[in-house]
């Protein structure tokens, strides 16, 4: 079943998680069509394309300026850098499901020498009296939105504001892991720029909910991105041209920025309809965005068994894998929802979702 994964998958033509599909064709075709002619290059981060591009973003964040970089993990070090370096404290607190702590092989520590202090339960969003509990002095706070290691989980605005607020009578700044802000909006039913008016600095990715190719931007105070554009010279993050990453990121802004309260509409829907479902979990049940963490009471092989056995009868792909998860005789997998899925109708993904389970049924 193994062996043949990719290919039963290459053949599906409906998707109920993420967005449709794009081959390294498909997409550079997409991008040739969208760039007007005459575009000119960028050059080590000048030039028109870039720079209208940055001032773009910008503006919808609500931010002076910014920069773009080819990954988030150079723009959220870079950042922590700066904040540390400015107040003299290289604490940063943050969740410890964050990707610094869990995906970067230490590199604050190792590259800055920055010193992380895990805040919260790494089961449930960070409180006020989890940072409050915090007692040695602290640099610089770090709060994701969304949380995606916790199922992609929001506080609430009064939550959000008073953690802010908090911070700042300790003397903190306040940086924004904004890996996917962008689906944080429809939760909040705030503009990006009232959102982000509460941090410091600001990173935002391009090829996580946007479907760019890769990239990055790091958004704040003119002379924080001033700092900022040495240090990634320093982190050879100033590449001789990054146009297909830009024209991408402004392809993507396009095309899926306006569809982000539908994407959430309809993974609150689905939500719904599975958790009828005997043996099926949402986690949250009312999801804060469109993602969410799935349990199902199923061994995680035989889930994901029946998974590609269905895409290779119906074409159709429920999700990619599961894995086992903490809970015993449950497994669990993460599932986000694009465009994709707002070619089904809702009932049709919990009639997948039933049939899925009655053929991954435990062995009596």
């Amino acid at each position: 079943m193994e062996r043949n994964r990719q290919e039963i998958i290459r053949q599906c033509t409906r998707f109920v998680v993420n967005h449709y599909p794009v081959s390294p064709q498909q997409m550079l075709a997409n991008l040739a069509a969208f760039t007007p002619p005459g575009t000119a290059a960028d050059q080590y981060g000048s030039g028109e394309l870039i720079a209208s591009f940055e001032a773009e973003v910008a503006e919808l964040l609500g931010k002076e300026t910014a920069v773009f970089m080819p990954s988030g993990t150079m723009a959220q070090q870079i950042a922590l850098r700066i904040h540390a370096n400015r107040s003299g404290n290289k604490t940063v607190a943050f969740h410890p499901t964050c990707h610094l702590e869990l995906h970067e092989q230490s590199a604050y520590r190792e590259l800055h020498q920055l010193s992380g202090v895990l805040v919260g339960n790494p089961h449930a969003l960070m409180t006020l009296d989890d940072l409050k509990a915090v007692k040695q002095p602290v640099g610089t706070l770090l709060i994701e939105l969304p949380q995606r290691e916790i199922g992609g989980m929001l506080p609430s605005w009064d939550e959000l504001t008073e953690l802010v607020a908090y911070a700042r009578g300790q003397g903190m700044a306040v940086h924004l892991d904004g890996a996917r802000l962008w689906e944080s909006q429809p939760f909040y039913g705030r503009s990006y720029a009232e959102i982000c008016a509460l941090f410091d600095s600001v990173y935002v990715s391009f090829y996580k909910t946007l479907n760019g190719i890769t990239g990055a931007m790091l958004l704040g105070e003119a002379s924080l991105i001033d700092e900022a554009k040495v240090w990634q010279r320093r982190h050879g993050g100033n590449l001789y041209r990054m146009y297909p990453f830009v024209l991408s990121a402004r392809l993507g802004l396009e095309q899926h920025l306006p569809n982000m309260q539908g994407y959430y509409d309809k993974t609150v829907e689905i939500a719904a309809a599975i958790a009828q479902i005997e043996g099926i979990e949402p986690k949250p049940t009312v999801p804060q965005c469109n993602r969410m963490f799935v349990y199902f009471r199923r061994d995680s092989q035989r889930l994901n068994d029946a998974v590609l056995d269905m895409a290779s009868e119906t074409q159709t792909l429920l999700f990619h894998r599961s894995q086992p998860s903490p809970i015993p005789a449950y497994a669990m997998t993460e599932l986000w929802f694009g465009n994709a899925a707002l070619d089904l109708a809702t009932e049709e993904i919990g009639d997948l979702f039933a049939e899925l389970m009655r053929r991954s049924v435990y062995n009596t």
